[in-house]
């Protein structure tokens, strides 16, 4: 597998917000989102059980793990999975939702990303644990006819702090008319870890 970073932190964004999981990074996206913040020239093969070798190596007591990118579903994951559940571990998985999620995710976490990359056509997926819709300022929010348990709103960070406080307003201001919707903010970037 094509393994951008493997980490330990705390889930900033979203339902898990503040607990400790193990990153799985893996690298490539079949979208260009102009606010992504990851770097995907550099990766490292690795096979599955290496993967959750690190894993357990970093974990310690914690046993949530998340997959994430770039868009996941590029590889198969359903025998990382396989191997992480043998280990003791829940696993999330955060995708874009354009290709279909393995069957044997614990958690989905569905961003779509229709308003940066033109039109997002029809998902693969119809259903999954939360919708985490990133706000520039600009358009409408949608979930993308994607049925979920729960709905975030994230503010979409600019790198400019005026932009921001505005597209925060924007958000508060929206949830406050539609409050199936709760706001998600990347705390790991207010609170600078990583």
């Amino acid at each position: 597998m094509k393994v951008n970073e493997i980490f330990y932190s705390l889930q900033g964004e979203g339902y898990h917000t503040g607990r400790a999981a193990v990153f799985v990074r893996l690298s490539g996206c079949n979208l260009k989102c102009p606010f992504c913040d990851t770097d995907f020239r550099e990766f490292e093969e690795m096979s599955e059980e290496q993967i959750v070798d690190k894993v357990c190596a970093l974990s310690l007591d914690c046993h949530f793990v998340v997959i994430t990118g770039g868009e996941p579903t590029l590889q198969d994951c359903t025998l990382l999975i396989d191997y992480l559940h043998r280990n003791g571990y829940t696993v999330a998985m955060e995708s874009n939702g354009t290709r279909r999620a393995p069957f044997n995710v614990d958690w989905l976490t569905i961003s779509p990303k229709s308003k940066f990359v033109g039109n997002f056509g029809t998902t693969n997926v119809f259903k999954c644990d939360e919708v985490k819709v990133v706000f520039d300022g600009k358009g409408e929010n949608t979930d993308c006819g994607i049925r979920a348990n729960h709905y975030y709103l994230q503010p979409c960070d600019t790198g400019d702090k005026e932009k921001n406080k505005e597209i925060i307003n924007q958000c508060v201001e929206f949830i406050k008319k539609n409050p199936k919707w709760k706001l998600s903010l990347q705390t790991q970037k207010i609170l600078n870890v990583r």
